[in-house]
């Protein structure tokens, strides 16, 4: 139950992200997040860790689509 108290406290502290590098490192931790969190639903199918892991992967494309380059023409 650390990995649900650890993706609380990564949801909690996403404004800290600033840099390039962080938001790289944040869109991983993410995923790795949700990755674990999905081994817990698969034994208990508790709807609070599948609210968490959407919650996560919002956090973590919202990451990922201010990290990918805007090409101007």
């Amino acid at each position: 139950m650390e990995t649900i108290q650890e993706a609380l406290e990564f949801e909690e502290n996403i404004k800290t992200f600033k840099s390039r590098d962080q938001k790289i490192w944040a869109s991983l931790k993410a995923k790795e997040l949700i990755l674990s969190l999905n081994e817990f639903y698969k034994n208990s199918k508790d709807d609070k860790i599948m609210d968490i892991m959407k919650r996560l992967t919002l956090i973590k494309r919202k990451f990922e689509a201010r990290l990918k380059p805007k090409i101007r023409i």
